[in-house]
């Protein structure tokens, strides 16, 4: 689990879009915390704080504090909003979080030991089909990763979920199969290269097969005029 941080928050009255875009100029951004059976809080969080917390990676999975005229909440944020031209936060939605809270979140897969696999190790590629798997787990116990370990992966081989050590009360959302995180392929240009080397073999192998049918068709003439 990703280390926890804290952030330094005003509650605010005022709502809608004027009131939002007045905290922007002041270089603040407007946020709620929800949620824990709780009514909803409207805060104003500086944007630096926020924007470098995102920055760091992990803001989504990891669980923080948030303090609100000297009272602590414990929330993971659900979502944020960036402007698309500028590419600044513009919103920020906080889930407030107890010891019983269910949570549903995107982990980051990291694939380790390349160098051991000898279906890569032979020029083969990993291909990855899922870079994050969703999993419901408890609030205060969400994985920062999973790890898929390579060593011994053969050209053609499909590294599936089930090789990953899920953690205690940790289950993925898609129940119904045994899906795939990556494969370990042939290089995109191994087929032409194969290709290419059979069509160069394959006239000589055809000129020979000729030149043998000719010969043993002259040898045949031969014993038959013999004969006569």
């Amino acid at each position: 689990m990703s280390e926890g941080y804290v952030l330094t928050a005003e509650a605010r009255d005022r709502v809608g879009k004027g009131s939002a875009r007045a905290i922007r100029r002041q270089g603040d951004i407007p946020a709620v915390i929800y949620g824990d059976n709780k009514p909803p809080m409207i805060i104003t969080l500086p944007r630096k704080d926020v924007w470098l917390k995102i920055q760091q990676g992990g803001f989504l999975t990891t669980v923080g504090e948030i303090e609100v005229g000297g009272k602590k909440h414990k929330v993971l944020a659900k979502d944020y909003q960036l402007e698309p031209v500028k590419d600044f936060v513009l919103h920020v939605d906080f889930l407030r979080i107890s010891a019983k809270t269910i949570v549903t979140v995107n982990i980051p897969v990291h694939f380790v030991n390349e160098e051991d696999a000898p279906g890569i190790v032979e020029g083969g590629v990993l291909n990855v089909v899922r870079h994050e798997v969703e999993v419901n787990c408890p609030a205060d116990a969400i994985p920062e990763y999973f790890t898929v370990d390579l060593s011994g992966a053969q050209l053609g081989d499909a590294l599936k979920i089930s090789s990953v050590a899920l953690p205690e009360g940790v289950e993925v959302t898609i129940t119904d199969r045994d899906f795939t995180l990556a494969t370990i392929a042939s290089p995109a240009g191994l087929k032409s290269d194969e290709e290419e080397a059979e069509a160069e073999v394959a006239p000589d192998e055809v000129e020979a097969t000729e030149q043998k049918g000719d010969a043993e068709g002259e040898g045949e003439g031969e014993e038959e005029g013999g004969e006569e």
